[in-house]
């Protein structure tokens, strides 16, 4: 494909796209296809020869969109709310295009550069205190953008993890850095995300979940009867992961208690994981969520959750950019450049190498709406929620199951589980709504 027929071929995706957009009403939500389905459309082999696009894009109609579920329908309300902002599909263009792969600042200086700058730009603007921000005076802190929130929770708990195990090793240099490992014991509510549980079992560490209050609210005095018991039993806490806005309720776990009790226990890592309710942040009025925030070490939101960049865009912070970065430096002569001692490198800052232009979405999305217009987004999903909370208190078959606060209503039959259950199951094989337990 030359630049001629690049030319023409975006243009008619461009139409495509709009196309799908404007009409993806009249589909289904979800599709109806079985496991294996695809299999039996598509050759078991790449083709020798090239293939007509026009071809290709029959496929893509007749063969892949099938066996779609349509996030952006309006009738999908599973999961959570996936990002595809006109301004943030174009800068993955751009990106993909520029195709720099920013793991040093020598590699590509503005794929750097913008991210410090963008991550600044949107911490101060949830209300981040300024110890996490790159580029404040004297701060030792800083933002770097991950694939998911699942990735920011287990880099955080590598770098506590590290740190524990240093912090142990210079007060028994005779014990074996496995023994030590097998003492270290992390900290969730049962209603943090599966990814804690993922992180604790790939960094082979203890991991102990704690019941919330009847908020679904994990409370300081729960956290701190189960640590001063493991230290009794030998083990040493080390990580605590709370959440802002958990993903089954959007309840808020108590940064304001849990922040003081952490501090009592030396070298614990406190990560706060706000994927979902810390894009809201952004309205003043709902900072309150965040109080507290300031005893934590590393916070993470998605804005591909909920401020309509699309996927990936994970954002984090780190109160201390040493702490984080002094467990994955890794640093052979050929990715080494004559500004390592005063540009920040982010291949530092986790487990990939490689890292993708990602700022730029974040970047054109923020410029294009402002923030203003950000504002507006979020309080218009919560105007929505609290008008479906309505309609259900007024509707006698059924009840509100939670707390509703930002977007997300828990609402169930009265009734036994077999029939939300079955309710469920029909609304779901209709293919006209789409939700999830």
């Amino acid at each position: 494909m030359d630049q001629n027929e690049f030319r023409k071929r975006t243009k008619e995706m461009v139409e495509y796209i709009c196309n799908y957009l404007k009409h993806i009403e009249s589909r289904r939500v979800t599709p109806t296809v079985e496991p294996g389905y695809l299999k039996k459309l598509i050759c078991n082999e790449a083709p020798e020869n090239p293939e007509d696009w026009d071809v290709i894009m029959c496929d893509v109609e007749s063969k892949i969109m099938p066996g779609i579920t349509h996030w952006q329908h309006p009738r999908f309300h599973a999961y959570f709310p996936s990002g595809n902002a006109f301004p943030s599909i174009i800068a993955d263009m751009l990106s993909d295009a520029i195709a720099c792969m920013g793991f040093t600042w020598a590699a590509s200086p503005a794929c750097t550069e913008l991210e410090k700058i963008v991550l600044d730009w949107f911490g101060k603007a949830i209300g981040l205190p300024d110890e996490f921000l790159t580029l404040s005076e004297d701060s030792k802190g800083g933002g770097v953008m991950q694939g998911s929130a699942s990735d920011c929770v287990f880099v955080c708990m590598l770098a506590a993890r590290t740190h524990a195990i240093k912090r142990l090793k210079q007060r028994h240099p005779l014990v074996e850095e496995g023994t030590l490992l097998s003492k270290l014991m992390a900290y969730c509510s049962t209603e943090a995300h599966s990814c804690v549980e993922k992180a604790a079992m790939l960094c082979f560490v203890k991991l102990r979940i704690l019941e919330p209050d009847e908020k679904s609210s994990l409370r300081g005095q729960t956290l701190q009867m189960a640590m001063e018991e493991d230290k009794t039993m030998g083990l040493v806490p080390f990580f605590v992961s709370t959440t802002l806005g958990t993903t089954s309720c959007c309840s808020f776990d108590n940064l304001s208690e849990i922040g003081p009790v952490c501090k009592k226990f030396p070298s614990v890592w406190l990560h706060v994981d706000a994927a979902y309710a810390g894009n809201s942040f952004i309205c003043p009025e709902l900072r309150r969520f965040l109080k507290g925030v300031e005893y934590a070490d590393s916070f993470n939101t998605n804005p591909n959750k909920w401020l309509t960049v699309a996927f990936d865009c994970s954002t984090m912070w780190v109160k201390d950019r040493n702490r984080l970065t002094s467990a994955f430096i890794v640093d052979p002569l050929y990715l080494q450049h004559g500004y390592s001692d005063a540009a920040i490198d982010h291949r530092h800052w986790g487990i990939p190498l490689s890292r993708r232009f990602r700022s730029l979405k974040l970047w054109f999305v923020m410029r294009c709406c402002g923030l203003s217009g950000l504002r507006n987004y979020i309080r218009h999903h919560i105007r929505l929620a609290k008008k479906f909370e309505h309609m259900v208190k007024h509707d006698k078959r059924f009840e509100i199951c939670n707390d509703v606060k930002l977007g997300l209503v828990c609402f169930r039959l009265k009734g036994n589980d077999k029939l939300n259950e079955k309710l469920l199951s029909n609304i779901n094989a209709s293919g006209k709504l789409h939700m999830v337990p």
